[in-house]
């Protein structure tokens, strides 16, 4: 892995995550470590990406399948998952709690101590990835 100080383009996306959740070293760190391993355990064929470097953010983590399937961000009082096409994903367990007026996107902010119900979330996961492969 590339030192701290070295140029994004030194490490891998993989490794621009791990720093990421390393940098938050609370309950938010814990949080998208979670939920990244969530992700690959109902997607073992995800891509992981490091998008939208610029100054003031560094860059996002994005997961991808045949197209984007959400972005992780962390911010003071939530980690907040956005999918790119959540309006067009059932979500019968009411996950999508963020972004919910939006025409194509939705969004979950998970915030401290909010149980994650794991086995919907791999379902949002899985037909994200459906809806990208269909």
């Amino acid at each position: 892995m590339a030192s701290a100080s070295g140029s994004p383009k030194e490490k891998n996306p993989s490794s621009h995550i791990d720093a990421k959740i390393e940098e938050f070293d609370d309950w938010r760190g814990e949080t998208l470590s979670l939920l990244r391993s969530l992700i690959k355990q109902a997607d073992p064929e995800v891509v992981e990406e490091w998008k939208w470097v610029k100054p003031s953010s560094g860059g996002t983590p994005v997961w991808y399948h045949n197209g984007g399937i959400c972005t992780g961000e962390v911010y003071k009082n939530a980690v907040k998952l956005t999918f790119f096409k959540g309006a067009s994903l059932d979500d019968p367990s009411g996950l999508f709690n963020a972004s919910l007026e939006g025409r194509v996107r939705r969004a979950i902010d998970f915030h401290h101590d909010d149980p994650i119900d794991e086995r919907a979330f791999k379902a949002l996961i899985r037909a994200a990835v459906a809806l990208n492969t269909s």
